[in-house]
């Protein structure tokens, strides 16, 4: 296996809007080693979160190569694509995407059920889950009866319940404040250095940059920086 979770070389995504090309990614080349924590900044349009969305899988790039885990993930179907991120890749959405009329619990254990995982352990691995994440008290809770800071780290356990082995988080303080993203940062710190999960940001928020071990910051498509902060 090998000690690159992610290896992508010369990667290219154009969009047609209104029938002009915008360039979104111009021959990245872009590696994420095992247990790092990258990440991905720049202005609107720098490219960041086309970058997340094809190491996820969510997107194609249009020419290049990107690998996960060591498969390549050019060749495969839509259907591969999903097994794929169903089972390696845990993912964090500013919107947190939980299911309104499920508890905090349910919302854990609904990955688990896609993944054939048997009542009994998906419901003591998505306790132990929240319970890491501090929420013990709410799991009988649903989203409308949490704060945006609860939700996401609901949203946080039910993308580790997995064990993925990349955990992707687009613009993960969009929608919280100074102090509840510090306390969701301190999270997927811990999460990376106690068990060495692999983590990428997209974010614009200096805050959440601060706390990655590395740096990459595009520009117009391109990598501009990409830089291990100082420790």
């Amino acid at each position: 296996m090998s000690s690159h979770v992610v290896i992508a070389e010369g990667l290219t995504r154009v969009y047609q809007e209104e029938s002009v090309p915008v360039h979104a990614l111009r021959g990245v080349d872009f590696s994420i080693a095992s247990g790092e924590f990258v990440s991905l900044s720049g202005p609107s349009g720098s490219g960041k979160s086309t970058l997340l969305n094809i190491v996820g899988g969510l997107d194609r790039q249009d020419q290049g190569t990107i690998s996960l885990d060591g498969e390549e993930l050019t060749p495969l179907s839509e259907g591969d694509l999903a097994a794929l991120r169903l089972k390696k890749i845990g993912f964090v959405f500013q919107a947190y995407n939980l299911v309104p009329v499920l508890s905090a619990a349910e919302n854990v254990e609904f990955i688990l059920q896609l993944q054939g995982v048997g009542a009994k352990e998906r419901r003591e691995r998505a306790i132990q889950a929240l319970s890491s994440l501090g929420l013990n008290e709410l799991e009988d809770r649903r989203p409308g009866e949490m704060s945006g800071g609860q939700q996401q780290r609901v949203a946080i356990a039910r993308a580790i319940v997995t064990n993925p082995v990349l955990l992707l988080a687009d613009e993960p303080s969009a929608n919280l404040d100074s102090s509840t993203t510090d306390e969701l940062m301190q999270l997927l710190r811990n999460l990376n250095e106690n068990q060495g999960m692999t983590i990428v940001t997209a974010t614009h928020d200096p805050m959440v940059m601060g706390y990655a071990k590395r740096q990459v910051h595009l520009r117009d498509g391109t990598v501009e920086r990409d830089e291990v902060a100082a420790s």
